[in-house]
């Protein structure tokens, strides 16, 4: 059976302990009181732990946080490069973003069965050891699904669950006649809890998987007394708590250079117990508009999966889930089968901290939980028809009743804490020239903006690379660069005679689509892929400043004064000069800012006079342009008013060491701007700095081999390095530099030991 007592009693009982019924007689005298002292603001640590848990919080923390590089043994196959990535909205541990979606995939036999995919079925983004980037889908692949990521909050709690707790809602058979016929996973003979089909029973497991299939890093299992060293409570005996820590029992290895187990056991320790600490969603007091809405909960069904509390050793644990798989209907299945799970059943979320980590359902289709809940079918069909037969207060009774389950307060439209003050002067994004309250307030709406998560129903795709600016670009801050990870990938064909042909669709491999639609993937025909790292937007508005005739007397195309470096301006077809973009092909902040929002994002941006870049319709549902007028100018006002990153210290001796070996050349430290010098670093010029056999994807006038002097301000924090982030350390990318900068290169490597450190310095100053 389902259910120990009736459906009402028991979702009763469980909401008169949350104290939002308030009716004692409600819960009988045999209800073991709600869990305390587990309950905390989302990313912090459980108020129960100790002082050496808490240590053990901050080490797992920062392993989530940790960067990996491909000698750490990163890859080869990888999605994202640190655990956070994926859990980071609205704080570490939670979920993320359209940016952090990804892909499985399964072939579906012609006998009905499904047989999971390579690699754990995940579609990764980046190959860093095969002949293309971007690896593609297997021979064979006819099944492919997406996956928006899941939040960790709380689930230390719910692997503590005794299977008996969920198993007590299970009916398989609908033998109640509800209409409603949860059943459990299994994983290895146990009953699963993590994953949206509960694929998983223990958290190692959960963190394991993914670390392997995501960022290719390999791992042993924790060992038995690691094990019974976790932050796990039971009631029954010790193998409880062994099998709560249960992972794949095998150690899990790959094929690149770095030596297994590319996480050392500490580390996962560290890791496992940060997740398993995280404090449950606190949830906050009910309005009266959330009582009616909990009443309304109850009344429409939406209790009869989303279980209010679960019993556990420390109480009742309210997660708001029978994690049991449901069968949703065909609108939302994905043909994917995982243990028992057919492709129409998924685990019943738990909706404590629902509000803060948007977007939702299994593949994050719906922008909102009114969408999410109008979208459910299948066993929640019954729920839906009664939420929509609500009036449209009752239905915001409801919405704001499950924004009660915590984590209101720290709701965000994209990763800015709310109420996020302007940083002061000298700080990583930090403005200038503000002079009045009202550009203070506009270059505020310009971050907000440029932080901000775009939905699908605000135009979203449907191929797209981010869902927001700050998606590539939060190194070390928002505004800043990013990682290997969040790279776009161009690609095309290059025939016998050299030359190159684009894709019809242009030569941007977008990394992602919006739900429901195949992600873009690259033909046999595609035979040139080149990665393109984010660059920092700090100071482009100084760059601006620069005239276009100071860069343009820097230019020597010919080499007339036979030094080895060229150097060729990048002029645009209608005269104007290029300075932004890894091949200068984009001339000023305004069109940089278009051509982002068109070309990374997928969205529509209002016709300007004087402005070309970037798209001003498509063929979505969403009216053009998608981008308002007020936004556009306030995200270019923002981006234009962006400080340049300063000096960090200085470093004797390094501007001369810089400019003897000829650096420089290229280089310059200082270009006058109408504002005073630039200290950019930068020539704005294209060179060809790449090896003999190189051939990348050209753009504009820069061929496949030429690209724009990177200025070097901040490089410190804008790693890796180089125009597809191969290399890791500023000396390997010095090291990288070939064609009309080996000359300098070389005597990079020629100088003493102390005198490469003392550049390096220098360099890592600015």
């Amino acid at each position: 059976m389902r259910k120990t007592t009736t459906p009402s009693r028991r979702t009763l009982q469980a909401l008169a302990l949350l104290g939002v019924v308030g009716l004692a007689s409600c819960t009988g005298d045999d209800m073991p009181p709600l869990a305390e002292d587990v309950y905390g603001p989302l990313g912090s640590i459980r108020p129960d732990a100790t002082a050496e848990q808490k240590e053990t919080f901050d080490r797992g923390e920062a392993v989530a946080k940790r960067r990996f590089t491909p000698e750490e043994g990163l890859g080869p196959l990888v999605n994202v490069t640190f655990c956070g990535a994926c859990h980071e909205k609205p704080v570490f541990g939670g979920s993320a973003g359209h940016y952090r979606d990804f892909y499985l995939t399964a072939t579906e036999l012609p006998d009905g069965g499904v047989l999971a995919g390579a690699h754990g079925g995940v579609l990764t983004a980046y190959d860093l050891a095969g002949e293309s980037p971007r690896p593609g889908l297997q021979e064979g692949v006819n099944v492919i699904t997406h996956r928006n990521p899941i939040p960790f909050f709380g689930i230390g709690l719910l692997a503590e669950l005794p299977e008996s707790s969920i198993l007590a809602y299970a009916d398989p058979d609908d033998e109640d006649g509800d209409g409603i016929s949860g059943r459990p996973n299994y994983d290895r003979g146990f009953v699963g809890r993590f994953g949206r089909k509960a694929q998983t029973v223990s958290i190692e497991g959960f963190i394991r998987g993914p670390l392997n299939n995501h960022l290719g890093i390999t791992s042993n299992p924790l060992t038995e007394e690691e094990k019974a060293r976790l932050p796990v409570r039971s009631d029954t005996a010790s193998a409880t708590q062994t099998r709560q820590a249960a992972a794949p029992d095998e150690p899990l290895t790959d094929k690149d250079d770095a030596p297994d187990p590319e996480l050392k056991s500490d580390e996962l320790f560290d890791l496992v117990s940060w997740a398993m600490l995280l404090a449950a969603p606190e949830p906050a007091p009910l309005t009266p508009a959330a009582k009616a809405g909990r009443d309304s909960f109850e009344a429409t069904g939406c209790a009869d999966c989303h279980v209010p509390a679960l019993e556990g050793p420390r109480g009742m644990i309210p997660a708001y889930s029978d994690l049991l798989l449901h069968d949703m209907g065909e609108e939302l299945a994905d043909r994917l089968e995982m243990g028992v799970a057919t492709g129409s059943e998924f685990r019943t979320t738990p909706l404590w901290g629902i509000s803060a980590v948007g977007p939702y359902l299994h593949d994050g289709r719906a922008d909102t939980l009114d969408q999410a809940i109008t979208m459910h079918a299948g066993e929640g069909e019954k729920s839906r028809q009664a939420y929509l037969a609500l009036s449209d207060a009752e239905r915001g009774d409801l919405l704001e009743f499950l924004d009660a389950l915590g984590g209101l307060d720290q709701r965000t439209e994209g990763l800015l804490p709310p109420n996020s003050p302007i940083p002061a002067h000298g700080e990583p994004g930090a403005p200038f020239g503000l002079t009045t309250d009202e550009e203070r307030a506009l270059w505020l709406r310009g971050r907000a903006f440029f932080d901000r998560d775009i939905p699908i129903g605000d135009g979203l795709g449907p191929y797209f690379n981010g869902d927001s600016c700050r998606a590539c670009h939060f190194d070390p801050v928002i505004g800043g660069s990013g990682p290997m990870d969040v790279n776009v990938m161009r690609h095309g064909t290059r025939d016998a005679n050299d030359d190159f042909q684009a894709p019809l669709y242009g030569t941007i491999l977008a990394k992602l689509s919006t739900p429901g639609l195949p992600r873009r993937e690259a033909t046999s025909a595609h035979n040139t892929f080149e990665p393109r790292q984010t660059p920092t937007t700090f100071g482009i508005g100084l760059i601006e400043t620069i005239a276009d005739d100071d860069i343009k007397a820097l230019a020597d195309p010919d080499d007339l004064n036979d030094d080895g470096i060229r150097g060729i301006a990048s002029m645009l077809g209608d005269g104007r000069l290029g300075r932004f973009s890894w091949k200068g092909g984009i001339p000023s902040v305004a069109e940089f800012a278009r051509d982002a929002l068109s070309n990374e994002i997928g969205l529509t941006v209002p016709p300007v006079d004087g402005l070309t870049f970037g798209f001003v319709s498509d063929d979505d549902e969403t009216a053009d342009p998608e981008v308002s007028r007020d936004d556009h100018d306030a995200l270019i006002f923002y981006l234009e008013h962006l400080e340049a990153p300063a000096p960090s210290h200085e470093v004797p001796g390094g501007l001369e060491l810089f400019e003897e070996i000829g650096c420089d050349s290229c280089h310059i430290p200082e270009l006058p701007g109408s504002q005073g010098l630039v200290p950019l670093f930068s020539d704005l010029l294209l060179h060809d700095v790449a090896a003999d056999d190189y051939f990348g994807v050209p753009d504009g006038i820069a061929d496949a081999r030429m690209f724009r002097t990177p200025p070097l301000w901040g490089i410190r924090s804008t790693g890796p390095f180089m125009h597809d982030g191969a290399a890791e350390t500023i000396e390997a990318a010095i090291l990288a530099h070939d064609g009309e900068a080996a000359a300098v290169r070389d005597a990079f490597e020629d100088l003493p030991a102390v005198d490469r450190e003392l550049l390096l310095e220098f360099l890592g100053s600015l």
